[in-house]
């Protein structure tokens, strides 16, 4: 069976997820210890907007599926109200993790600091 996440992002690691042929996250940079891929749509999208449109001009919902039982050794984490769900996935364990993506990473929702 495969589960279905979202994932925020900004251009530029948008940019590294396109040039991998939308098959693969990015590393982590040695600040970000946890790759944290989100269960629901709306999630992703509050991030995207409320985080990565100030950061950076525009932000990215991703979607894409993954295999439900590898994707199971990680846990689920509620960070704020009860739609604020993510896995935590170490960050060495993240190329294991693109090897289970199942398709290609599709680009869901953009979002700009100019509203479109």
């Amino acid at each position: 069976m495969l589960r279905t996440l979202f994932r925020p992002v900004g251009p530029a690691e948008l940019k590294l997820i396109a040039s991998s042929g939308f098959s693969a996250f990015p590393p982590r940079l040695p600040e970000q210890p946890i790759f944290y891929p989100v269960l629901n749509e709306e999630y992703a999208r509050e991030i995207a907007q409320r985080w990565n449109v100030p950061e950076s001009g525009s932000g990215y919902v991703t979607r894409f599926a993954v295999d439900e039982v590898f994707v199971s050794q990680f846990p689920m984490q509620t960070v704020g109200a009860h739609r604020h769900q993510e896995l935590w996935v170490p960050a060495d364990k993240l190329d294991e993790f693109n090897k289970h993506i199942v398709g290609k990473i599709e680009v869901i929702a953009t979002f700009t600091s100019e509203g479109q």
